[in-house]
């Protein structure tokens, strides 16, 4: 019998598309989530087994036990998998535990949080010599007015947490306009006891992020890589993919592959970049240390990331290979019609030039014609808040 894969994380696409990935090459994959409302991932044909267990942050404890008992009575070692960040957090703090038990990167305790916190990836990436938006920090002397003449308005204030701070707010950080917006959100986020820095925005559209996608072996070398460049995304200007497509910029490749083997970095990464529409300079972002959005993407392009993974983690690597040319685009249909319409209400995009991008072959985030029924299950879970919200309506 072969090693099995635990997907931690299945009430989201990226879950769905990692169970998809791994199930399409006959892995047997378990899918497992701390409850079976909201996750479709479960509904999938490629699940071999289903798990539901204790809640990773609420009960991080028991999830090691469940996890390990779980784990003890395999014939081999699974492979272990987070698809979302708070996952990766708890995978980060119970890495010596759990790699007793399970197949996952050796990789130095604390990195993957490191590199997820804003304030540290931005210390560690200046040290290493890649641009950062230029930052100020809550506690610094002349705090408002280093921000008026560095950063100037608009900037934004962006949690360390992110994790945190979108499970408190619902988005992923606040933008300011003047002095007085900047204090309100920095009373919001110190009433809410989450940590932020103030950082200059850098000129350029949505279309001036992009991605580099990357796997690093045991070795800390980069293997696998693909460049994307985004479209558009949601919310829309600070948000997630939503219609992303492959484009190729070597430059992303230097500077993300040196700098992730350079900091022992092991595993599936996702660095984020913008290109300063005023100098051409790309910038780092944030750092994805998972499975990302575009992983359906990925896979159609030809980088099947959870399967490269598997393999190196039961010790048969595939091949390296890179992609440099992709007609695919990544399509979160749901959300880019939400996106698309605050596009058009603000003025950044036209009907035309939208419906001109659909013509595209797509990689969807959720509908698989070969996996139907997760689409079904979605799509009775917004209907479900649909009618949720007009029953609320309803009474007022």
């Amino acid at each position: 019998m072969s090693h099995k894969a635990v997907v931690l994380g299945s009430n989201y696409y990226i879950g769905l598309s990692t169970i998809r990935c791994l199930g399409k090459e006959g892995v047997e994959v378990v899918a497992f989530d701390y409850s079976e409302d909201g996750s479709y991932g479960l509904k999938s044909k490629y699940c071999s087994e289903k798990l539901i267990g204790p809640h990773y942050r609420k009960e991080s404890e028991a999830l090691v036990k469940f996890l390990k008992d779980f784990a003890s009575k395999q014939d081999k070692p699974p492979v272990l998998i987070p698809c979302a960040d708070p996952y990766v957090e708890f995978l980060d703090k119970h890495i010596d535990e759990l790699k007793e038990s399970f197949l996952i990167p050796s990789i130095e305790k604390g990195l993957y949080t490191k590199l997820m916190n804003k304030e540290t990836l931005h210390t560690v990436a200046s040290e290493k010599g890649v641009a950062v938006p230029e930052t100020v920090r809550i506690d610094e002397e002349d705090l408002f007015e280093k921000v008026d003449k560095v950063l100037k308005y608009p900037c934004i204030v962006k949690p360390v947490d992110s994790p945190a701070f979108v499970a408190k707010f619902r988005k992923k950080m606040f933008t300011v306009h003047n002095e007085k917006e900047l204090q309100e959100a920095l009373d919001r986020s110190k009433e809410a006891e989450l940590e932020v820095i103030i950082q200059r925005i850098i000129p350029g559209f949505d279309d001036h992020m992009h991605t580099f996608d990357a796997f690093f072996n045991e070795e800390s070398k980069c293997t696998h890589w693909m460049t994307c460049q985004k479209y558009r995304q949601y919310p829309i200007n600070f948000g997630a993919s939503v219609y992303t497509g492959q484009k190729h910029v070597q430059e992303l490749y230097d500077i993300g592959a040196k700098f992730l083997e350079e900091v022992g970095y092991k595993g599936f990464a996702e660095i984020e970049f913008k290109k300063d529409a005023d100098t051409g300079r790309y910038y780092l972002i944030e750092i994805n240390v998972r499975i990302t959005n575009l992983n359906s993407l990925l896979y159609k392009a030809g980088l099947n990331m959870p399967y490269i993974a598997y393999r190196e983690l039961i010790g048969h690597p595939l091949d390296p290979k890179n992609i440099k040319k992709s007609n695919y685009v990544f399509w979160y249909a749901y959300e880019d019609l939400l996106a698309i319409k605050d596009y058009v209400k603000r003025g950044q995009l036209t009907l035309k030039e939208i419906i001109k991008s659909l013509a595209k072959p797509k990689a969807y985030a959720i509908w698989d014609i070969k996996d139907p029924m997760p689409t079904m299950a979605f799509l009775k879970i917004l209907g479900g808040k649909l009618l949720r919200k007009i029953g609320i309506k309803g009474t007022k």
